[in-house]
């Protein structure tokens, strides 16, 4: 019997220590949070957020892969709860929706084969990256149909995916399985932050354009006469469609793949008249927008640059003013065009359109004079972009010169290095030169400051100064620093005290004390001014003294110090490796065309989102370059030769509708020239041979 029992006893020891061993070994731990989420679920496991299950969901939505309210069975309280559980909160956000990315499906495209016994793009995709000669086009197996749990997906007539967007819930589970990425998440959002990469099918005349438009698009509803649905495609990438038909250089049009049969498509005219289409019917054509975030962003500068920065922000759901120094808004525009090619009530039809958005303009209000970057930081802004304009406020301030304090700490070298304005400034402890060569070298030796650094580009072979140069400069305490750029700047309320420098070949970020930086620029920097990420919650409005009320928020004073940082927007993407202020990228006394500016501006609202979400502002991976290989085609078949519709001018001595010289299409002639749009992908686009046979046979 005692046997008995201490058998019994050793048993239990070793399974009690061998369950203890096993605990340690195979211990799962169940993260709280997520299970928290998961017992808020409706565990309906339905699939429609586009993960498996309500646990995958669940998991996604602690890592912040998924939003809380990316289950479609529970609705907003369900959100609202989840957010509390996350300890965040839940605002009005606008749908997602997918849309396919590709125009010809594989029977009509040209292809290498079909694929015949492979029933999953997925499997396609791994024979040697799917056998359809366009790298990125549909592979047309729809497995992206089969993966919907909503079956608001269908193969199409043409072999390519079909979106019921009533059905379409967001979920991205399509976007997911799809190996070619030709099925994206689109949103209003999403399409003013794209920017266009390796990875996708675009046309040679998108990749030219300066500001993106979705020129195939636009071009195929102005063929099937549907030009205010033509104008809202313009508007998603620019705001000034009326202004840009007149002005715009037309870099699309020398990429126009029509140029290797005859003569390029005349996509600015078509602009042009979409856009007399909506001004002279006084109805205005607005693109979606949104939701409403309740946000203030302030933009410094009322020329084109400003404006659209303006625009896009308003689009993104946020309140953007504008402040212009002069009497009207225009920039350049306003004062350097003639009458005979941008008359002034054409400039003014657009600016408005812009306001119509639910941009606030103030004019006669001047940064630095009538507000400061500090004041509106503490009045409720979260952000304040400086596009401050170019040379034309240069020339307004020469001869009898007066330099102006706009930025916190920052001159232009314009101003340094001439002594009768040299003396009007006010010279700290630590001042940095960014940019400016020799000039910039010499100027340092004469002013006063006390520690002085120059910061270039260029490194010392290529920069101007030789060794002369630098010991002089040296024996009067300049230091000069090559082959590196200034990124940012950090300070408190008005004063500047400190800048981020970037080696260019090291990658070496390193700060220094500065209280001045001298810009050698023609213009003030575009800068981007937000309060730094270490003051969340510190600045927010405070209890106003009796009567600040009635105050605009830039006016209003609130308590303790406005600590902040400035950087400039992310880099155009064909110089998008070049970091830091006045980079090759950037415009020194003013854009190179209006077009330019507006891409400018976009690219600066998007950096602002980027910066209000707590990101740094960067272009996406494989970004799409003049320079990077994409495939294209050398030569087309089966394409007719069809002329281009002219543009009709104005005679001499003859009376015309107003002071333009180029008169704009008729309404006949762009649905003529509309039709020579060959709509092209990638590699493919329409034979217009078999097109022409094709309505011969339906007639």
């Amino acid at each position: 019997m005692l046997s008995a029992l201490l058998t019994m006893g050793l048993l239990g020891i070793i399974v009690g220590v061998g369950l203890a061993v096993a605990s340690k070994v195979f211990y799962v731990y169940v993260d709280p949070t997520v299970e928290a989420v998961e017992s808020a679920l409706p565990g309906a496991n339905c699939g429609g957020c586009g993960y498996p299950g309500c646990s995958a969901n669940a998991a996604a939505v602690v890592a912040g892969e998924a939003s809380p309210s990316s289950c479609v069975a529970g609705g907003a309280e369900l959100a609202a709860v989840i957010a509390g559980i996350l300890g965040v909160s839940v605002s009005a956000s606008e749908p997602d929706v997918a849309k396919p990315g590709c125009y010809y499906g594989v029977a009509d495209a040209d292809s290498l084969y079909l694929y015949d016994g492979v029933p999953d793009c997925r499997a396609a995709a791994l024979l040697s990256g799917g056998m359809k000669l366009c790298s990125v086009g549909c592979l047309g197996l729809g497995t992206c149909v089969r993966a919907c749990p909503f079956d608001a997906l269908s193969m199409g007539p043409d072999g390519l995916p079909e979106v019921n967007q009533k059905k379409c819930t967001g979920c991205g589970t399509c976007e997911r399985v799809c190996p070619k990425g030709i099925i994206r998440m689109s949103s209003v959002t999403r399409r003013i932050m794209r920017e266009y990469t390796t990875e996708e099918c675009t046309t040679p005349c998108q990749r030219a354009c300066p500001a993106g438009l979705d020129i195939r698009e636009y071009a195929r509803l102005a063929a099937a006469g549907d030009f205010a649905g033509s104008l809202r495609v313009i508007k998603e990438r620019n705001p000034f469609p009326a202004v840009i038909g007149r002005i715009c250089p037309h870099p699309c049009e020398a990429a126009c793949r029509r140029n290797l049969v005859d003569e390029g498509v005349a996509i600015n005219c078509l602009k042009r008249f979409a856009a007399d289409e909506e001004m002279a019917s006084g109805q205005r054509v607005l693109p979606y927008k949104a939701p409403d975030t309740g946000s203030r962003v302030a933009v410094a500068g009322g020329g084109i640059a400003g404006l659209s920065a303006a625009y896009f922000l308003a689009r993104l759901g946020h309140s953007p003013v504008v402040m212009e120094a002069g009497g009207r808004m225009g920039g350049l525009l306003r004062t350097a065009i003639p009458e005979t090619r941008l008359p002034g009530n054409v400039l003014d039809w657009d600016i408005q359109g812009v306001l119509d958005m639910g941009v606030e303009a103030r004019t006669g209000m001047a940064l630095g004079r009538d507000a400061t970057v500090a004041g509106l930081l503490r009045g409720g802004n979260e952000a304040v972009l400086v596009a401050g304009g170019g040379w034309d406020m240069r020339l307004e301030r020469l001869p009898g010169a007066v330099a102006e304090k706009v930025l916190p700490g920052v001159f232009l070298l314009i101003d340094a290095a001439r002594p009768e304005t040299r003396d009007q400034l006010s010279w700290g402890k630590n001042a940095v030169f960014a940019g400016g060569g020799r000039t910039a070298v010499t100027t340092a030796m004469e002013c006063p400051a006390g520690k002085k650094t120059v910061v270039l580009r260029t490194e010392k072979g290529q920069a101007g100064v030789d060794d002369e140069l630098l010991a002089q400069a040296g024996e009067k305490g300049v230091t000069v620093i090559f082959g590196a750029a200034v990124t940012r700047l950090h300070g408190e309320d008005e004063a500047l005290q400190e800048v981020e420098i970037f080696g260019l070949s090291g990658c070496e970020r390193r700060s220094l004390a500065a209280d001045r930086l001298v810009a050698a620029s023609g213009r003030v920097p575009e800068l981007i001014f937000v309060k730094r990420p270490d003051e969340e919650g510190e600045t927010e409005e405070k209890v106003l003294d009796q009567g600040q009320e009635s105050l605009p928020p830039e006016d209003r004073d609130t308590e303790g110090p406005i600590r902040w940082l400035a950087m400039p927007p992310y880099k155009k993407p064909v110089q998008s490796a070049d970091d830091g202020l006045l980079s090759p990228a950037d415009a020194m006394t003013d854009f190179s065309a209006a077009v330019e500016a507006i891409g400018a501006g976009r690219r600066a609202a998007a950096s602002i989102q980027m910066l209000m979400n707590g990101q740094d502002p960067c272009l996406p991976e494989h970004v799409l370059t003049p320079t990077v290989c994409v495939q294209d085609v050398c030569d087309l078949t089966r394409v007719a030769a069809t002329p281009r519709e002219p543009m009709p001018m104005a005679r001499p001595g003859e009376a015309r509708p107003g002071p333009e010289l180029e008169l704009g299409y008729t309404r006949e002639m762009a649905l003529a020239e509309a039709s020579r749009c060959l709509q092209c992908g990638l590699v493919c686009y329409l034979h217009t041979e078999d097109a022409a046979k094709d309505k011969e046979n339906a007639a």
